[in-house]
């Protein structure tokens, strides 16, 4: 049997794993290798853990992330793969992004067993959801409806649906692509409907940082368009100091070797938001998210600013 090269930890959820499988899969072809070189480790994070409160009440970002990093400084793993969106935005001392996977398709997907699409739904339809975001947004567009938690990886929340918690739900396009699972989507929702959450459908490859080997096994994963779309994301949701209970939105393009940027906050009821926009050229990913923020902190109702300090 071959010597183990490389040890990924992930979360256990199907997702993830699913994620995990696609990293080993895409370093045994790039280097060669048999994938008994490349071991996964499956990692329990609190997010895992608690699934009877609302993100935000327990810690809000990181929640997804934690354990993992924590073994990965320990040096029990060499690399972290996680779904972007769950990162903070600030890594802990001593780690890195290394790499950032090709992006799957960023659309929220409108689920339903009685209903065709968000328009169809009735006056007072309960609709399931765990992210601020998606709750914001919708009651930004649809205040009629009724919003009830909805924690749960993939799986679970498909069979709240079934057992009528909910009449429809919201789940990333990307995640049920990579499960299998796109025949349950009962409608990508535009993104000019629903702007995406920062980072959504993007898988990130988390390592210490100046480790040289694991910066060169992985090197070859990176997508340079990804990462620059994120890049601007993720600056602006680290300027505005978002976190699970602050409704934010962004999503970044490479077009015609210009960036393209949309940003969204909003207040978590829907009732009030700030949209912006930017483009620029691909050298000034950073500035382009950090100025983006710079004029919702500007212009947006102050109201909207304001952080829980719980």
């Amino acid at each position: 049997m071959q010597a183990t090269t490389l040890r990924i930890g992930t979360r256990g959820s199907p997702l993830a794993l699913a994620q995990a499988h696609e990293v080993q899969d895409r370093i045994a072809k790039a280097h060669g290798l048999s994938h008994d070189a490349i071991t996964i480790t499956v990692i329990k994070t609190t997010g895992d853990q608690i699934l009877d409160r609302p993100l935000a009440d327990i810690g809000g970002k990181g929640l997804f992330t934690k354990e993992i990093e924590d073994a990965l400084l320990a040096n029990d793993i060499d690399v972290a793969v996680h779904s972007m969106k769950d990162m903070q935005t600030a890594l802990p001392d001593g780690l890195t992004i290394g790499a950032v996977l090709p992006r799957e398709d960023v659309r929220d997907a409108f689920i339903s067993l009685t209903h065709k699409s968000l328009a169809d739904l009735p006056a007072g339809t309960v609709v399931g959801t765990s992210s601020l975001r998606r709750q914001a947004q919708l009651l930004h567009k649809r205040p009629d409806l009724q919003v009830v938690g909805f924690r749960g990886n993939v799986q679970t929340r498909l069979r709240k649906l079934q057992e009528g918690v909910a009449e429809a739900t919201f789940l990333a396009v990307a995640g049920l692509k990579r499960l299998g699972l796109q025949d349950r989507i009962t409608a990508p929702v535009p993104i000019d409907q629903m702007l995406p959450a920062v980072a959504q459908g993007a898988i990130a490859l988390e390592i210490r940082a100046g480790d040289e080997a694991t910066s060169h096994m992985i090197a070859p994963l990176n997508d340079a368009s990804t990462a620059l779309a994120v890049t601007v994301e993720r600056a602006f949701l680290a300027k505005l100091e978002g976190s699970c209970r602050t409704p934010i939105a962004g999503y970044a393009q490479l077009e015609s070797g210009k960036l393209l940027f949309r940003g969204q906050i909003l207040s978590p009821d829907g009732k009030k938001g700030y949209d912006v926009a930017r483009s620029g050229s691909p050298e000034s990913a950073l500035n382009l998210g950090l100025d983006a923020a710079d004029d919702v902190l500007s212009k947006a109702d102050a109201s909207i600013l304001v952080r829980s300090s719980a």
